[in-house]
C-alpha cells in the first residue's frame, strides 16, 4: 500500500502503532533512541512507539508543563530535564546519557516509518561504526504529504556511533560530525506544523536564530540581500523544485519561505543598527 495512503493523518498512524504487534526483549538492538522536548504531549507516545527495537529511551526534557514527561515515563523512557542549550547542544547533551554507543535521534513530531524500522533491524549487523547514516523524511503538512518545493527527501542524519560521531554545538540548523555518511531507503515521518499560525510562529523562530548565528560569525547586513534573496527563493521553491505540484499547500510553503528568508535579512539589519542604540 503507498504510504501516503497508509497513513494520511497522525490519528490513522497512531492506530496502526496501537494495533501492530508488541516486540519482546530478544528483538531489542542496541541502539538508545534519544528525543529532546518541550510540551510535546500530542506527539511524544507515537514517536516513542515507532522504534520499538531500541534497547533504551533517552529523554531530555526542557522542562515541560504539560504531560510529556508522564507520557514517556509511562513508556519507558528515561527522562533528564535540563535547561535550554540550543539544538546541537541539547542534542549532544542527550546524547551523552545514552548506555548505548549507536544513537537513534528523532524529534518528538516525527516517527519512523514501519518501512523504516524494518530496514533498521535488517541492516543493523552491517553497520559500520565510523559512519553517519541518513535518513530520508517525508513531512505531512495542511493535510497531505509534501513531495516537492525542497522538502523531500530532506535526508537527515539520525542514526550514528556516538564513539565516533557526535552533534555539534549550532544552536539552529545542529548536524552530526562524522567521517563518512550513507543513506537507508525507507523515510522517516513529520508531522512538521500543527497549524498555518505554528508555522508563522516557527518561521519566526527559526529567522531569529538565523539572523543571531550570522550576526555572531561576523557577516553583515546586505541591502540587495534583503531585496533579492526572498524573492529568489519564493521561486526555487515554488518553480524550480516544483512546489506547484502540492497544490495549495504548495504554495503557502513558498510563500513561507521566502517571508522567512526577509525576516532573517531584516533582522540583521535590527541587530546592526537598532539595538547598537
Amino acid at each position: 500500500m503507498h504510504l501516503s495512503k497508509m497513513v494520511s493523518t497522525c490519528e490513522s498512524f497512531d492506530k496502526t502503532l496501537i494495533q501492530r504487534e508488541p516486540w519482546g526483549v530478544t528483538n531489542k538492538l542496541p541502539i538508545s533512541l534519544v528525543v529532546i522536548t518541550l510540551n510535546e504531549e500530542a506527539n511524544i507516545e507515537r514517536c516513542l512507539r515507532s522504534v520499538p527495537f531500541a534497547a533504551e529511551i533517552v529523554v531530555v526534557d526542557s522542562f515541560s508543563t504539560d504531560r510529556t514527561v508522564e507520557i514517556a515515563t509511562k513508556l519507558g523512557a528515561r527522562v533528564y530535564q535540563e535547561k535550554w542549550r540550543g539544538y546541537g547542544g541539547q542534542k549532544s547533551f542527550a546524547a551523552d546519557q545514552a548506555t548505548q554507543d549507536w544513537i537513534l535521534s528523532l524529534d518528538a513530531d516525527e516517527a519512523l516509518s514501519p518501512e523504516l524500522a524494518a530496514e533498521i533491524v535488517a541492516k543493523f549487523s552491517t553497520l559500520d561504526r565510523e559512519t553517519g547514516y541518513l535518513l530520508p523524511r517525508r513531512s505531512f503538512h495542511m493535510g497531505r504529504w509534501i513531495d516537492h518545493g525542497g522538502w523531500r527527501p530532506d535526508f537527515q542524519l539520525r542514526l550514528f556511533n556516538k564513539k565516533h560521531s557526535m552533534w555539534n554545538s549550532a544552536s539552529l540548523h545542529e548536524k552530526v560530525e562524522v567521517k563518512w555518511q550513507a543513506a537507508f531507503g525507507h523515510p522517516i515521518l513529520h508531522w512538521v506544523f500543527k497549524s498555518l499560525s505554528h508555522q508563522v510562529v516557527t518561521n519566526d523562530k527559526y529567522s531569529t536564530l538565523s539572523a543571531e548565528d550570522l550576526h555572531r560569525s561576523g557577516k553583515k547586513f546586505s541591502y540587495l540581500k534583503l531585496l533579492f534573496k526572498p524573492p529568489t527563493k519564493f521561486v526555487e521553491t515554488y518553480i524550480v523544485k516544483k512546489g506547484f505540484l502540492d497544490g495549495m499547500p504548495g504554495f503557502v510553503i513558498a510563500v513561507g519561505a521566502a517571508y522567512s528568508m526577509f525576516l532573517k535579512f531584516a533582522k540583521m539589519w535590527e541587530l546592526e543598527r537598532v539595538k547598537k542604540d
